[in-house]
This record gives structure tokens, C-alpha cells and sequence, in this order.
């Protein structure tokens, strides 16, 4: 059994933007205890009010199933009696049943760092460990830097794991804190380390600066580690923490590990979209097993094969970690990523003939400047109008916009547009803090007055993207708009050298969808 120790809120908010609540942190504790997770590392009495709240709130607000908390800190200082270092009498008071110290295991932390003796770096480890256990605590020693240690003086490092084992030591975990080792150096001296005479049970600690932190982590459980240590989605110090989403996945999917049981590794997806949404950072859509386009299929030859055998294109089922395959649709889809699409959709009545050409324009209008890989609503619209019953909802007859600056108001602008709705024309005016932004409110106001279910649709979210850079102002420009009405996401697209044409094209496109669509429960994201 591979125990698990999430660090996510402590060392993970070390990360470079990342930032947590002590409120963010009790839920993020409660998701991790659903996953599995067997500790949580629940941040640095001491080093700042919000991780003693934490631990004040944990005491009533956590009631955990599978985890403990521990809370962090360092050995003694130099010199200071154990019993009289405030920061470790706040450990103590944490009331954690564990508790996680670091200490030094490489002579030029000793020497330069700490700036006491090789005897006193020593000591200082083992009358912390012996401290805590004497007050019945279960205690993990986090031996930091100890691959770079090892290889700068093998017998010092040595030295200091066996002290933290002979002052009881429940676990001693071997970190590399400065993410440099190899995966063949992490494994070769993990059992260097068991040969040495080493009985404690060992853990793992890496970090990703070498880009193989999981990597790192899964040969020392090759190497017989028992415990191993990582945040949510990588995040942390430099380039991060190892991987515990991809730990979790790989241990049970590949190497025979059950860390947690079926149906937790399927919270997995969920779990790392949480934690990215509490630390508001976007969820990154390649990572490996939980990330959006972890199962897409892009490729016209692809697709075909994945139609034929799902397993032709994916390492696993993405239902194992709680993703989904998904088929994208761009100017290197072949007819099958059409049909599949089509499939989604429920569009019963699009023919064979009728995908080809929708296949036809949408390589001819990339080559324009569109993008549909994450515009599935525009791909949608595309089909739907090839079909013979199809009825345009609106109809754009014209629309201007003005810009300009006004004394006392500065920038203004106004948008007018008519639009006809079977056989009335409606022809509104609105003004907005700028030309896109008052072109839908017009649009709005001309639509809701037929439609008042619109009423509920907002815009999410609005990108440009500027692609023939070298025709500065006249260059082609694309533009995403994320639409929501509170239950739903979709995206449409538009492309064009006048930035208001595209962003007309992907508004009117927006709002078409949600009409088409209205009271169907899939998402078009």
C-alpha cells in the first residue's frame, strides 16, 4: 500500500499565483479525504495567520473519512533548546495528531544556510523527532535536499537519516527539493539508502524543475518507497511539485498500485478542475489523464481509427479518471470527425453528402482565419443549416457602429442594428463602453423584445487573437466568445480583418445557438 501525503496547501501555495483561503483550504481538505488522499499537509503554523486559522477551523469543520492533517515546520534552531523553539511549540498547538518536519541532509545547507556544524545539524533533527514522538505524535521527517546531500557526502546524509530514525521517525522522506535529479539516480539511491541499514519506512518528495518530477517519484516506488508526496495539478515553488493527479493515475492504471480505490480515481478530473478553480488559475487542457484535450482527436486519420477501435488513439479509458474523449473538429478532420460530431449533436436528419460539405467549409474557412477546436457551437450551426427544415431564427439586414470622443464622457460609443424576425424588422440603438459591447446590447434589445428568453444568456468570457501579425492594423483577426445562460457553455467563432465583423459574426452566432438549442441539457464547450 502507497500512502499518500497531499501538500498542495502549504507547499503548493508556493506556486507563483497561486493563493488560498483558510476557507478555499477546508474545502480543498474535504475533496482530497474524497479522493483518498491517507495526509494533508495542512500548511506552516507560525509562518502566517491564515494557516493557524486553518487549523483552528479544521478542529470543528473537518470530519475526515480517510485523511489526517499534519501540520509543517523545521527542526529546532541551532542552539535553542528544543522545548524553548516557539515554532516548534506551535506544532503543538496545531492539536494535528501528525506532524511533518524538515532538516538539512546536505553539508552545504549546513554550512551556508543554517550556518552551524555538521554535530549541530544533527542533533537539531533528532531532538525535534524525539520531541514530538514523546508527545504522541506521529511524526514524518522530510529529509530536504537529500539526493544532492547524498551526492556531495554520502555518509552525512546517511548520518542524518539515521538520527531521525533513532528518535523514532515514522516515516523518513527523501526529498528533491531543487527538482534536479534523474529518474535512474532517484531509484539507484533510494536502495543505496535501504542498503545502508535504513529500517524507517521511506517516502518521496520531488519537484519538477527537470520536467520528471512524476516521474521521479514513481522509480522511488519502484525502489520500495511506501509514502509519496505531491500537490494537485503540479502546483508549486519554480516549476512546480510532482504531479499527484498524475501519481494517483499512473500508480493504479500502470504500475499495480491501488493508492485509491476505482471509483475515488474516477474524481480524479473533478478534483483538479476544484482545486484550479479555488486557486483561479485556468485548468491546463493537456494535462496528461485529466485535462481537456488529454482525449481529443484532432486528426482526420485518427478519428477514423478510434471510430474503428476506441483503443486505437488512448492509453486508457478516459471514464477510469473521470474525462471523456472528444472529437475535434479543424481543417485536418476528415469526414469521420464530421459524422461523429453530427452524432453529438443528435442531428438525425444531416446526411453523409451534407457532413462532406460542411467538412468542405469549414477547411475552406479556416484557411480564413476561423478556428472550430473549441468553437463545437459554430460546428453545430454549420450542420444545422445544411438541413432542409432549417430556419434562421434572425436575420441581420444591417447595423453600424460609431466611436468617438466626446468632451467631459471621453471614448463613446453606439451601436445601431436591424434585424428581421420573421416578418417584422426591428431596428435598435445602444450605446456601450466600446463598439463590440454596444453592438450586442443593441442586438440584444432588438432580439429579447421576441425572444425574451435571451434575457438569461450572458456573455462569459471574449477573446482576440491577432493571426497575420505582419499586416499589422490590417491584419485578420479571430474572435472567441464563451456564452452561458447558467446551466450551459458554449463557444462560437468569428474571423475577418475588421474586428467588428468577426466579433458580429461570433455574437450573432452566439445567440442563434442558444434560440436552436434552447431546453437541450448538452453542453456545446
Amino acid at each position: 500500500m502507497i500512502h499518500l501525503y497531499d501538500c498542495t496547501l502549504r507547499d503548493g501555495t508556493q506556486g507563483e499565483g497561486v493563493n488560498f483561503s483558510s476557507g478555499d483550504k477546508i474545502r480543498i481538505a474535504r475533496k482530497l479525504d474524497e479522493l483518498g488522499v491517507h495526509y494533508i499537509e495542512g500548511g506552516w503554523p507560525g509562518s502566517n495567520p491564515k494557516d493557524m486559522e486553518f487549523f483552528q477551523r479544521a478542529k470543528t469543520e473537518l470530519n475526515l473519512e480517510n485523511a489526517r492533517v499534519a501540520a509543517f515546520g523545521s527542526t529546532r534552531k541551532a542552539n535553542v533548546p528544543v522545548d524553548q523553539d516557539p515554532q516548534v511549540q506551535m506544532l503543538l498547538e496545531t492539536g494535528t495528531e501528525v506532524v511533518t518536519i524538515f532538516g538539512k541532509t546536505w553539508d552545504l545547507h549546513v554550512r551556508d544556510v543554517l550556518r552551524t556544524t555538521p554535530d549541530e545539524n544533527v542533533a537539531m533533527i533528532y531532538d525535534t523527532v524525539s520531541y514530538l514522538k514523546e508527545a504522541g505524535k506521529e511524526v514524518i521527517y522530510d529529509a530536504e535536499h537529500f539526493f544532492d546531500g547524498y551526492r556531495a557526502d554520502p555518509d552525512y546524509a546517511l548520518r542524518t537519516l539515521k538520527a531521525a530514525e533513532k528518535a523514532g521517525a515514522d516515516c523518513i522522506v527523501l526529498c528533491d527539493t531543487n527538482g534536479g535529479s534523474m529518474p535512474w539516480d532517484i531509484e539507484r539511491i533510494v536502495k543505496e539508502v535501504q542498503e545502508a541499514g535504513i529500517q524507517t519506512p521511506l517516502g518521496i518528495h520531488t519537484h519538477n524543475d527537470g520536467e520528471v518530477g512524476v516521474a521521479n517519484a514513481l522509480a522511488a516506488v519502484r525502489a520500495g518507497v511506501v509514502h509519496v508526496q505531491g500537490t494537485i495539478n503540479g502546483y508549486g515553488e519554480r516549476c512546480g511539485n510532482s504531479n499527484l493527479i498524475s501519481i494517483i493515475a499512473n500508480l493504479n492504471l500502470k504500475m499495480g498500485v491501488q493508492s485509491v480505490r476505482p471509483d475515488q480515481l474516477r474524481k480524479l478530473t473533478e478534483i483538479a478542475n476544484f482545486v484550479s478553480e479555488l486557486a483561479n488559475l485556468a485548468p491546463n487542457d493537456h494535462a496528461a489523464y485529466v485535462g481537456r484535450s488529454a482525449f481529443a482527436h484532432k486528426g482526420g486519420v485518427h478519428v477514423n481509427a478510434v471510430v474503428k477501435n476506441v483503443d486505437s488513439y488512448q492509453h486508457i479509458d478516459p471514464a477510469l479518471v473521470g474525462n471523456r474523449m472528444r472529437v475535434v473538429v479543424s481543417d485536418l478532420s476528415g469526414k469521420d470527425n464530421i459524422h461523429l460530431k453530427r452524432e453529438q449533436f443528435g442531428l438525425d436528419g444531416v446526411t453523409r453528402e451534407q457532413e462532406i460539405e460542411v467538412l468542405r467549409q469549414i477547411k475552406e474557412m479556416e484557411n480564413r482565419g476561423y478556428a472550430f477546436e473549441a468553437a463545437d457551437a459554430s460546428v453545430e450551426l454549420l450542420l444545422r443549416r445544411t438541413q432542409d427544415d432549417y430556419e434562421a431564427p434572425f436575420e441581420l439586414i444591417d447595423f453600424t457602429t460609431n466611436v468617438e470622443h466626446r468632451r467631459g464622457r471621453g471614448i463613446f460609443s453606439e451601436a445601431t442594428v436591424k434585424v428581421q424576425i420573421g416578418d417584422q424588422i426591428f431596428h435598435e440603438v445602444a450605446e456601450g463602453n466600446g463598439p463590440v459591447n454596444a453592438l450586442n446590447l443593441a442586438l440584444r434589445k432588438a432580439l429579447e423584445r421576441f425572444y425574451p428568453r435571451l434575457k438569461r444568456v450572458h456573455l462569459a468570457d471574449y477573446k482576440v487573437r491577432i493571426l497575420d501579425t505582419h499586416m499589422a492594423t490590417a491584419a485578420t483577426t479571430r474572435v472567441l466568445i464563451d456564452f452561458t445562460d447558467g446551466t450551459r457553455n458554449w463557444t462560437t467563432v468569428g474571423a475577418s480583418p475588421n474586428i467588428i465583423e468577426a466579433s458580429w459574426q461570433a455574437l450573432a452566432d452566439g445567440l442563434e445557438y442558444a434560440l436552436l438549442t434552447d431546453g437541450q441539457g448538452e453542453d456545446a464547450q
